[in-house]
């Protein structure tokens, strides 16, 4: 009989979610907009002390509409993390800008302040400036804001935080995704807390935050009749699916101790092991742990990354790769890239050699323990010391 399937990062739910649905059931706020939507936007911005929120229907919406409220377009320039999920630069393509892709830095494997500055000099140089810098925070661990927005203001360009993946993350006490001009969220199923599908864009400044609904519900004028003046998108999320989220919003502290306890949990099982090394965790920060993930030494371990994937998915066991650079995907051929130093590149060599661990909020011991000993047995180890 197969084993139970473990998933890599499952829903959540905390069992308060369908008395909001029920309410909007109810009240028959069944429409795309209503009192959820508002209090979620509200209670979004109060949790990460933005000024403001606007509730979206995907993340990847969230920073196409940021791009839109930066007039960013046709023969633009936007400087993009190299190591991430598609979602972070498919919006550039919308607005038919150019992506330029930086590498990864070893100490946090998010955006390379070298790379950065480099492309920053070469950029000026040719008088081409970017537009804005999507900034990603990787798998939750919050990139070296504190650098990387000292260099965009000495260049007078405007920050984007992709923090789609790190919700209830903060660095040096401050929460994630609130340091640029733009903070983006993703309530993806597979993320820390879910609506089904939504995300969020935070900012301070609230004008714009105005124009951002104004886009996203088709861009319709004020007028008595039907006009659109602009070109608008169907990008809000339902009142439904908000009353799920602001369930989720509840937990979220919970969530991210049990993602961390997840870590720590992996942590003791290999992290004393020749040849793993775990993501880092950047000094004066508190990432929220969305996946575990480390990377493998072949010759030390002695096993590579697909075995262990082959192993894993054998047991009934999902796990991933790290994600693959999007310099090196096809559909952005020829897009320049800026290695972390020299010829050094970070980010591939994380593709090549990192994998990620079942990390769900709801995962069990039991559960976890499977997974451990699966990878105890992929590396032929005899005995197990989390036993």
């Amino acid at each position: 009989m197969a084993q139970e399937r473990i998933f890599l990062s499952p829903p959540h739910m905390s069992g308060r979610e369908q008395l909001y649905i029920d309410e909007a059931f109810d009240t028959n706020w069944i429409a795309p907009l209503g009192p959820n939507v508002d209090a979620f936007e509200r209670e979004i911005a109060e949790y990460t002390g933005s000024l403001g929120a606007a509730a979206l229907s995907s993340g990847t919406a969230a920073i196409h509409i940021a791009l839109r409220l930066l007039d960013i377009g046709p023969g633009d320039r936007v400087f993009c993390s190299s190591f991430t999920f598609i979602a972070s630069a498919n919006p550039v393509l919308y607005v038919g800008a150019e992506p330029v892709f930086i590498d990864s830095e070893p100490e946090t494997w998010n955006m390379s302040v070298d790379a950065l500055t480099k492309a920053f000099e070469d950029a000026d140089r040719e008088g081409r400036l970017p537009k804005a810098v999507i900034v990603v925070h990787l798998y939750g661990q919050s990139a070296r804001m504190k650098e990387i927005l000292a260099l965009c203001n000495r260049y007078e360009v405007p920050v984007i935080e992709d923090a789609a993946e790190s919700l209830g993350s903060t660095y040096e006490g401050k929460a994630s995704g609130t340091f640029g001009k733009f903070g983006i969220y993703s309530f993806n199923g597979n993320k820390i807390i879910t609506t089904s599908g939504g995300g969020m864009i935070v900012s301070d400044d609230e004008e714009a935050l105005s124009r951002a609904r104004f886009l996203a519900t088709q861009a319709r004028d004020q007028a008595p009749h039907y006009q659109h003046s602009v070109m608008g998108y169907n990008y809000r999320l339902s009142n439904l699916l908000a009353g799920v989220g602001r369930a989720q919003l509840q937990v979220l502290e919970e969530r991210v101790e049990a993602r961390r306890a997840v870590f720590e949990n992996y942590r003791a099982a290999f992290g004393e092991l020749k040849g793993i090394e775990f993501m880092p965790e950047l000094p004066s920060t508190r990432p929220n742990r969305w996946l575990t993930a480390f990377t493998l030494d072949e010759e030390e371990a002695g096993v590579n990354i697909s075995d262990l994937l082959a192993a894993l998915a054998a047991d009934n066991i999902e796990a991933r790769p790290l994600w693959k650079p999007l310099h090196l995907q096809p559909v952005f051929a020829g897009s320049r890239f800026y290695p972390h130093s020299g010829t050094l590149c970070v980010s591939e060599r994380l593709f090549q050699s990192g994998i990620c661990l079942p990390s769900g909020s709801s995962l069990s011991a039991e559960q976890q323990q499977r997974v451990i000993d699966c990878i105890w047995r992929s590396l032929g180890k005899v005995a197990n010391p989390a036993r």
